[in-house]
């Protein structure tokens, strides 16, 4: 194994020596020519490329497949484009790239670079009324730049000086100058070419190889793990754990995270029975605009609807039966237990009708007879059906005439019993990870699609009829039924921290409505109104009952604040001039009013690039407690990242990783997720909390795998990877312990095997984490000093095939120096727990 990774090594680097037309024998300091351009394949979104060469004749691609400026502007995906870039120079050596982001909008893009591989924050300016933007050109004019460029065919030019502010947009006498063709491996391109040291053209051949390198690096797999471990034997690990040298770490860091996702409040948490139980459902919550998703969506029978004197603005439509039958199929049918107890409740006028719950076979399983009056009126009863289904409908039957509206079946047994509450199984299942924080009500869906879809807390709260339901970001329709009252009870019910988490002031960087991706803000004029909100947030949570909003919350049944300490503010933001504008204001606003709260920063979606530069860089200028870093990655990236946080600046920011998850729902992805918490624990000094993300999926309606806990209407189902978070939730600890491992002279080897040594204050347990992802064997020999075993040990040992994504943790007692040297299995997690005092 020495010998085939000492020969990676020396092709690895000879081929940095040789990529792209480069010698050995060429190194040395002297000029050649850097072509900038982007690929009109794929609709010219596939971002700024580059090619190099001596003589403007042959000309070498660096890497054609790697982008080094990808333009963040626009939806999702192939939306983001860049079109006709232009590259320069200035005279204090930075690089600046402008480009039209797509031939309808008007707007000129911008970002500049010391080195060509590290972009600053983009800027998007609207420079034209009514014709886009192209073939753009720059000259420099006396310490400022002359922009000029072509729209609708004809020449156009502006000024400016820092590429945030442009003067009044002119008709130009002559049209951009042209730019350069070139043939690069036997295609023709345009693009820009600037002279620049070779020394330039080697730091991005060696950004390319160093991508690919680690791209390669991190496709790990079981199969290439036999490939890799071929011949390895059984090791003998010595792990010494010294209790003279720890550290406190944080006792918030295994938590969770609910985002509105994959069906995961209606139709999921929330244990609401019926769909469209409002008939709000409209055309314009999916964004393929289903002709079958509307008012009448999961009802069937003859009814009308209207809008005309409804139970409340926010809820104006409502449905006429006469002299029929309608249905509700619930979300795939409804789940029903026999002999347990459903609370209906409807609003109706009209003639008395008859509500019934029937199987799939007609059979009647419970009913109620309901006489409303002529005015609208909440009218309730209890159902008890007699036999268990899966696939119920609720029926309603008139014989005249009856408007019914906010129809509802709810169990009686909730989550603690809670009105309005959650479904027990699924809500036990989370609690049952024994979480220090929960996060909500999610990320995207808090800064939303578009500013009139970001997510307002007080639209949540009050009476069911009250609340004003809207489209979900990600495609389907939120009730609002699981509100912010709900969120915070839940919290304190699993005794969790809550940490909401609002918009920053700008929708999500990938909204498609109102706009292209994040640039239009919610305006300026408004966001006095918008931070008031955030501040009104924390007086519901935290405030007195003789608050304006505390009152509200006492009203809703808690007197007693919910002790709010945490507010997250943006998630996963471009960070532009748009965004660090308003977040500043909201974080100046909450500081200055609640000097006690905590607020969590963003860093944009990724471990590295330029939002999460500008983010951190953001948290520093206004000294953050906290910031929000997510990155969902292969499971190799996991084990080859285990250090990660080892060189994090102490005394900055600490991390809330919100959001991280490996690519899969395997045994290997979940010890993948094992082996890189022990590193996450080690680093507990300036890892504060960590949640794995997404949490919920309903079956047949998910919008993201992988995700934590799957479900359907009457099962749950955790994976592999959730019982990875549930040790760790029912193990933490306040202090970490210093150990050694001597396992292997192998590097791949050695990063196989994580350990990570806390104790608990409160019980006095010494708990130790190991994570074997090899597919041998280990056998430890755990030596203690400083601290000594007592008693029994609680051992606990997760072991499954790699590729399997069934299976539980099994727990034993058994005698603690039994427990120190007891082998671990092949693919596996092991959890030793015993008393020290």
């Amino acid at each position: 194994m020495k010998k085939i990774t000492l020969l990676f090594i020396v092709l690895y680097c000879f081929t940095i020596l040789t990529a792209f037309g480069t010698n050995p024998k060429d190194y040395g300091p002297h000029k050649v020519y850097l072509f900038a351009y982007a690929t009109e394949k794929d609709k010219g979104h596939n971002g700024l490329h580059f090619a190099w060469s001596n003589d403007k004749k042959n000309w070498f691609a660096i890497g054609p497949e790697h982008s080094f400026l990808k333009c963040d502007y626009g939806r999702w995906g192939a939306e983001k484009r860049m079109l006709n870039p232009f590259l320069f120079k200035d005279n204090a050596g930075i690089y600046h790239c402008l480009w039209s982001v797509n031939e309808r909008d008007n707007v000129l893009a911008h970002a500049a670079s010391t080195d060509l591989v590290n972009w600053n924050r983009q800027t998007y300016v609207p420079v034209m009324k009514g014709g886009n933007v192209e073939n753009i050109t720059v000259s420099a004019n006396n310490g400022s730049y002359v922009i000029n460029f072509t729209s609708n065919g004809k020449p156009y030019n502006t000024t400016t000086a820092d590429f945030k502010k442009y003067t009044d947009t002119k008709s130009s006498a002559t049209a951009a100058a042209a730019k350069g063709t070139v043939i690069i491996e036997g295609e023709s391109h345009i693009g820009t070419i600037t002279e620049v040291d070779y020394s330039v053209v080697e730091n991005l051949v060696k950004t390319v190889q160093s991508v690919k390198y680690k791209n390669e690096h991190n496709k790990t797999s079981p199969e290439s793990d036999a490939k890799m471990f071929a011949g390895l034997k059984s090791l003998q690990a010595k792990i010494t754990v010294d209790a003279s040298q720890s550290k406190k770490i944080s006792n918030l860091l295994t938590g969770v995270f609910f985002e509105d996702i994959n069906y995961a409040a209606d139709g999921g948490l929330y244990a609401e029975l019926i769909q469209n139980r409002d008939f709000e459902y409209a055309l314009s919550d999916k964004e393929s605009k289903d002709k079958n998703w509307n008012h009448t969506t999961a009802w069937t029978g003859t009814f009308k609807l209207d809008s005309v004197n409804g139970i409340h603005a926010n809820n104006a439509h409502y449905a006429i039966i006469k002299n029929n039958t309608v249905s509700n199929t619930g979300f795939d049918g409804i789940a029903l237990k026999a002999g347990d107890k459903y609370d209906l409740s409807v609003f109706a006028k009209g003639a008395a009708f008859t509500v019934k719950l029937k199987d799939a076979t007609g059979i009647i399983l419970a009913q109620a007879n309901i006489k409303p009056g002529t005015l609208w009126k909440k009218y309730s009863a209890i159902l008890k059906p007699g036999k268990t289904v899966t696939d119920a409908v609720l029926e309603i039957s008139t014989t005249g005439e009856t408007a019914i509206d906010m129809v509802s079946l709810f169990p009686q047994k909730t989550y603690k019993g809670r009105k309005n509450g959650l479904r027990a199984d699924l809500a036990e299942t989370v609690a049952n990870l024994h979480p220090r924080f929960m996060r909500f009500p999610g990320g995207c869906v808090a800064h939303g699609d578009g500013i009139d879809n970001i997510y307002r807390w007080k639209n949540t709260i009050g009476s069911l009829e009250s609340r004003k339901p809207m489209r979900n970001l990600w495609g389907y329709h939120q009730s609002m039924g699981l509100g912010y009252f709900e969120y915070f009870q839940y919290c304190e019910d699993m005794d969790a921290e809550p940490v909401p988490v609002l918009a920053a002031g700008v929708p999500c960087q990938n909204s498609g409505v109102g706009g292209a991706g994040q640039q239009f803000g919610i305006p300026m004029e408004h966001m006095d109104e918008y931070v008031q909100d955030v501040l009104d947030l924390i007086e519901y949570a935290n405030g007195s009952v003789t608050t304006t909003w505390g009152k509200k919350r006492a009203e809703a049944g808690h007197p007693k604040p919910f002790n709010l300490k945490y507010i997250g503010i943006g998630n996963e933001d471009l960070i532009t001039d748009v965004f660090e504008e308003r977040y500043t204001m909201i974080v100046n606003a909450v500081r200055k009013q609640y000097p006690d709260i905590k607020v969590i920063g963003t860093v944009g979606p990724f471990f590295e690039g330029s939002d999460y530069r500008e983010g951190w860089a953001i948290a520093d200028k206004l000294n953050l407690p906290l910031v929000d870093e997510h990155y969902y990655e292969q499971p190799g990236w996991f084990i080859n990242n285990q250090n990660f946080y080892d060189s994090y600046d102490r005394s900055k920011a600490k991390v809330y990783l919100g959001e991280y998850a490996s690519w899969g729902n395997t045994m290997y992805n979940a010890l993948a997720e094992a082996l890189y918490l022990t590193g996450v624990e080690r680093n507990g000094d300036v890892v504060s909390m960590a949640s794995y993300a997404p949490m919920l999926a309903r079956e047949n309606h998910t919008q993201w795998n992988p995700d934590l806990i799957y479900f359907n209407g009457s099962e749950v189902k955790p994976t592999v990877n959730y019982y990875v978070q549930q040790l760790y939730g029912n193990n933490p600890g306040d202090s970490y312990l210093q150990s050694f491992v001597k396992l292997s002279d192998n590097s791949e080897v050695n990063k196989r095997l994580g350990i990570s040594v806390v104790t608990d204050a409160a019980t006095g347990d010494l708990i130790i984490k190991i994570a074997n992802v090899l597919p041998v064997s280990v056998m430890p020999e755990i030596a203690l000093q400083n601290i000594t075993a007592k008693g029994a040990a609680t051992y606990t040992v997760f072991a499954e095939k790699p590729d399997s994504k069934t299976g539980k943790p099994v727990t034993t007692s058994i005698p603690s120096q039994q427990a120190l040297s007891k082998e671990l299995p092949p693919y596996s997690f092991t959890v030793i727990r015993f008393k020290t005092k």
